[in-house]
């Protein structure tokens, strides 16, 4: 277990110290969950109650904050607290022993190549023609079909599975059970009343510093290739049609489905549970709601909501309107009512 002082904290960090420097702690909470021996973080000021509770040991604050009560937590105040945490959870990280070695349970084509300094895991299979770069992680139960090229220092977790031909660029994060280069879902009806299955030749290219979330999956295009741009961040549960291409530094939520052959643009955010039906193309920095169901083109900086997906503004004063249905509707039945009476009153 790493340990670390408040003094070597401020030292790294650049910042002051207001309590006990010689304080340590091992392990990162947030400040309300907070315990002794953990470090937490205030941005946010909603949070500061937590300050005075908080039993954490150490406290980052940025500079500007000052105390209305006493603290019993060392604070170091910096620029930034929230960003020099993320600085400490990538120190932390680089800091922890790196798994090395080859199991001699792994199955190791003869024709395939493995970089120096790389981890290969008990039960992994990697075929024939593969080639992996230098230091990469691979888990196991990791499953390298022939052909693929995996770039240097990926990491490849537990079950994971490429199938041929597929290319993970460098520095990639592919978490339990992710699927890549599995076949595309084409399927054509046929006299007899079935389906003849459309054969998947294609293959999936992912680039550099992508992160690919706990069984997503990553279909094999038609023809050409699937596309995942250097930078995307994937979370878990996510489906990736044939042909499709995302660009660079593109973030998705779980559950989000793409459908074959649509295109999402350049640093776009996808919400949970986002649909996107096949043959869309989807501007860069477009932003989509939970659960929100895009069925159109969207031009570059729009934010959509809501199934069928529409302009934000839009969505908000339809929204606004729903919610009134009820009342609307006996307003109507109302006035219904009182015209009727009029009418009967002309009648006569």
């Amino acid at each position: 277990m790493m340990e670390f002082t408040a003094e070597m904290i401020a030292g790294f960090l650049g910042g002051r110290i207001e309590g006990d420097p010689q304080v340590r702690v091992h392990t990162v909470s947030s400040i309300e969950e907070g315990q002794a021996g953990s470090l937490a973080y205030l941005s946010n000021p909603k949070y500061e109650p937590y300050l005075y509770t908080t039993r954490s040991s150490i406290v980052l604050v940025d500079n500007s904050f000052t105390p209305a009560q006493p603290v019993a937590a060392t604070l170091i105040h910096v620029e930034d607290a929230a960003q020099c945490v993320l600085r400490l959870l990538e120190m932390y990280n680089a800091a922890k022993t790196r798994r090395t070695g080859i199991s001699d349970k792994a199955h190791i084509s003869a024709q395939a190549s493995v970089g120096d300094e790389c981890y290969v895991g008990e039960f992994a299979v990697i075929e024939q023609d593969v080639r992996i770069g230098r230091g990469c992680q691979i888990y196991p139960q990791v499953y390298i079909g022939a052909g693929v090229t995996v770039g240097e220092g990926t990491i490849l977790y537990p079950g994971v599975k490429i199938y041929e031909g597929c290319r993970i660029g460098a520095r990639c994060i592919l978490h339990a059970g992710a699927v890549i280069g599995a076949d595309g879902f084409g399927f054509m009806p046929n006299a007899a009343g079935g389906f003849d299955k459309i054969p998947q030749l294609g293959n999936v290219v992912i680039e550099d510093d992508v992160e690919i979330g706990a069984n997503t999956c990553i279909d094999r295009a038609k023809t050409d290739s699937t596309v995942i741009c250097r930078g995307v961040k994937l979370d878990n549960l996510i489906q990736i049609g044939h042909n499709v291409r995302i660009g660079e530094h593109t973030v998705s939520s779980a559950q989000t489905g793409i459908a074959g052959t649509s295109k999402v643009g350049s640093n776009c955010f996808l919400a949970g549970q986002v649909g996107i039906a096949d043959h869309v193309t989807i501007g860069d920095r477009v932003k989509v709601g939970s659960k929100s169901g895009i069925d159109k083109n969207v031009p570059d900086d729009e934010i959509r909501f809501g199934y069928p997906a529409l302009p934000g503004m839009q969505y908000h004063r339809s929204a606004t309107v729903f919610k009134r249905l009820p009342e609307l509707a006996r307003q109507v039945g109302e006035l219904e009512k009182e015209i009727e009476a009029l009418k009967k009153q002309f009648e006569k």
